[in-house]
């Protein structure tokens, strides 16, 4: 029913700039959070920055003043501009979204993940 699909990881050296991004599409009502989350090996998936649909954000303390979550809600898109970045914070970057179906409930839909690596 909901896709999410991410771009613009890959391969960045240390002190670079990223920018993901994260398209939802199929079939609903709206979407309510968005956010994104990063998993390296061997550690659990861990909040890298949300944001409301109305706009207020949260980060996660490893990311604040590098990282900025931005969305357009026409486009059912959300983004991650990963500034300064650093080898710790390769991982698997997953896009989430709180999406509200046409019944009215609320479903949790992840994607697929997009790799960041950093290294010189």
């Amino acid at each position: 029913q909901v896709q999410l699909v991410e771009s613009g990881g890959g391969l960045v050296q240390p002190g670079g700039s990223l920018r993901l991004s994260c398209a939802a599409s199929g079939i609903f009502f709206s979407i309510n959070a968005m956010g994104w989350y990063r998993q390296a090996p061997g550690k659990q998936r861990e909040l890298v920055a949300s944001i409301t649909d109305g706009g207020t954000s949260n980060y996660g303390d490893s990311v604040k003043g590098r990282f900025t979550i931005s969305r357009d809600n026409a486009k059912n898109t959300v983004y991650l501009q990963m500034n300064s970045l650093n080898p710790e914070d390769t991982a698997v970057y997953y896009c989430n979204a709180a999406v509200r179906l046409i019944s009215r409930s609320i479903i949790s839909s992840w994607g697929q993940g997009t790799q960041v690596t950093v290294s010189s």
